[in-house]
This record gives C-alpha cells, structure tokens and sequence, in this order.
C-alpha cells in the first residue's frame, strides 16, 4: 500500500485527485498479485512496481484525451433547483412558463444556425441522437457537433 501511494502521489490526474491515482495504482497491484510467476527470475517487489506504474500512467493518459473533454467539461442546459418546484404550479406560473418559453425559443433562434436550432429542439424535446440522425438526414457526428456548437452559443448568451 505505501508503495502505491508513493507512486500516487507524483501524478496529476485532470478532474480527479489523488485518491483516484491510489485505487488505480491498487488496481495495478492487484494484477500483479495475479500475473506473477517467479519463473521469470524478477522480483515480485519490482515487477509489482512496474504494474502499479504502468496503470497509473495509464489512468493519466486516459484523463487528458480530448474525446473526454465533453464530459469532462459539460453543462446541463436545465436547472436542478427547479425540480424541487414541480407539482406547486398555479394558473399564474403556468402563463409565465409559457412566456418564458417563448423567450427562450426566440433566443435559441436568435443565436443558432437553423441546423443547430432544429438539433437543439429535437434534443430537448428528448429525443436521442439516433433519432435526431434520422429526422434531419445526417450522420451522429453532425448531430454531436451541433448539439456541442449549440450548447456553448448558449452558454456564453445566457452568461451575457
């Protein structure tokens, strides 16, 4: 266990901390434990050394991949305070609601391309990407990037 945490400890994984480096590294150790064989004339201390290294590295290089950057760096487009309010609604919010949905479509066509307004829509409408592919005749990478070129027009509109 000393020997992962010291191994832990010289790494930085993006969105995540040291805790997550030590169970990787133990995770590495835990292989080790199962591969090793002494016919090979190395040590187990060393060649466990060598196992917890090569999966932290491991758990290192998978964080800073680009293809995780969405995930790692997403927003929702809804606000989880107002759920607590569902089932509390009078004729009066339910008129607002319609007028503030209203300001939010004029905004989203005021901001977007048609294509990214049309994605945009279908996906809160809860549509799935397969779906959304189908209805507008392009491929899930178009829809993807739409939704992603969508959401930070938002982001940085409603942030004004």
């Amino acid at each position: 266990m000393n020997t992962v945490l010291a191994r832990a400890r010289g790494f930085f994984l993006a969105e995540g901390d040291t805790d997550d480096l030590v169970q990787e590294g133990m995770i590495g150790l835990y292989s080790a434990i199962n591969e090793y064989s002494e016919r090979e004339g190395k040590s187990f201390k060393n060649f466990a050394y060598l196992c917890i290294t090569r999966q932290i590295l491991d758990a290192v290089k998978h964080s800073r991949r680009r293809k995780n950057s969405p995930l790692n760096n997403s927003v929702s487009l809804f606000d989880p305070h107002l759920e607590a309010f569902v089932g509390e609604e009078n004729p009066e919010d339910f008129l607002l609601d319609d007028e503030s949905r209203a300001e939010f479509r004029l905004k989203l066509m005021r901001e977007l391309s048609d294509f990214e307004f049309r994605v945009m829509t279908m996906y809160l409408e809860g549509m799935n990407y397969s779906d959304i592919c189908e209805a507008t005749g392009k491929d899930m990478k178009s829809v993807d990037n739409a939704l992603a070129r969508s959401k930070k027009k938002l982001r940085q509109a409603f942030s004004k």
